[in-house]
């Protein structure tokens, strides 16, 4: 089917058979950065879970999951998740991207609460950052919280 004759389906946010196409092919995990950092984590020896729910009943993911230690790794796309420093805002269907942006900011915002408030420390990094220093914070923090003396439930 050539593009001229492609009808987009009812509902889609694809304006192109050809950006449909672009758009499918972006990743949600594995990405440059992603894989760069989790490199770096497992030459120094941690270990954790990949693109895992931190939180049974919360329907998120998160990039890296250190569960015994409750720490969540996000590192967000300058683009979707609205970086302050990289995003350009899209010239075509604009209205349909900036309010997905804006949606995944509110999510993002809404994850850190939860997850903050179940005790777990979140760590968000942009992909930009590079990715040694990133691994070294998230290590400082992954083996701090492994240091400390843990909590015994005193309630019976």
């Amino acid at each position: 089917m050539s593009e001229e004759q492609w009808e987009p389906p009812a509902g889609s946010w694809a304006t192109s058979a050809a950006r449909r196409r672009n758009m499918q092919a972006i990743r949600s995990r594995d990405t440059t950065p992603e894989l760069l950092v989790r490199r770096l984590l497992h030459a120094q020896g941690l270990r954790y879970r990949v693109s895992a729910k931190p939180l049974p009943g919360l329907r998120r993911t998160a990039d890296l999951v250190f569960r015994p230690v409750r720490v969540a790794v996000f590192i967000d796309g300058c683009y979707w998740h609205g970086c302050p420093e990289h995003y350009v805002p899209p010239k075509s269907n604009s209205g349909y991207w900036s309010g997905k942006v804006a949606r995944n900011r509110s999510r993002d915002a809404d994850t850190n609460a939860q997850l903050t408030e179940a005790g777990w420390l979140v760590l968000r990094f942009w992909e930009h950052e590079p990715a040694d220093v990133c691994a070294a914070q998230i290590a400082a923090e992954v083996r701090e919280r492994r240091n400390r003396p843990r909590e015994r439930d005193l309630s019976g």
